[in-house]
């Protein structure tokens, strides 16, 4: 389908504006498929570390869970219960804005508290190794988050990249090209039409 003409005079200034025009756009078609493809990568990176994060999550909680079993069956969910009450949380975190590629989404930093020993007579060894486990659980969910977050956010903007893209390849670009050809056109069928009449004076002249 041919792109539509641009609504302008067909004038040696509408054409000289419409070629300075579709420099501009050629230029920021560049910028824009640059952009795309340093985005498509870096989705491409994120994905792979999303995925990577979130099979080491997966095995995290079912390891977590396990000894959660393991305590309640040791300890009764009455002892665990109270056991768990006043527990401090074991997770520094802070969450910061990042950008990347005009990108912007959460940063976010976590570590690991050192466990303090539960005081409390009837306690079982798989009380600590739950906590243990249920605090590394939740370090890798917030990198998970974390990669999860980033990586919609990404692949939403390299889509309206690639749309952008699109729209100046496909329709305003053509629009351009096609209108600077017909106006060219014009003007050359214009100065043949006077200066065929020029020599028709001319030739009037010399009779």
């Amino acid at each position: 389908m041919t792109a539509q003409l641009i609504k302008a005079p067909p004038t040696k200034n509408t054409l000289l504006n419409l070629k300075r025009q579709l420099r501009f756009l050629d230029e920021g078609h560049s910028l824009l498929e640059r952009k795309r493809e340093l985005l498509t990568r870096l989705v491409y990176s994120r994905l792979n570390e999303y995925r990577k994060l979130r099979t080491q999550a997966h095995g995290a909680i079912k390891l977590a869970y396990h000894w959660l079993s393991l305590a309640q069956l040791r300890m009764g969910n009455r002892a665990l219960l109270q056991a768990a009450l006043g527990i401090e949380p074991v997770l520094d975190m802070k969450i910061l804005p990042r950008r990347n590629l005009g990108v912007e989404f959460p940063s976010v930093t976590a570590k690991l508290r050192p466990l303090k020993p539960v005081g409390l007579l009837g306690t079982d060894p798989s009380f600590d190794e739950t906590r243990l486990h249920f605090a590394e659980t939740a370090l890798l969910l917030a990198k998970l988050g974390e990669a999860e977050m980033s990586l919609g956010r990404l692949i939403s903007e390299q889509l309206k990249a690639q749309k952008r893209v699109n729209a100046l390849k496909y329709n305003i670009i053509p629009r351009y090209q096609n209108t600077i050809r017909f106006i060219e056109n014009t003007l050359e069928e214009e100065e043949r039409n006077t200066l065929f009449q020029v020599k028709v004076l001319r030739e009037q002249q010399r009779i």
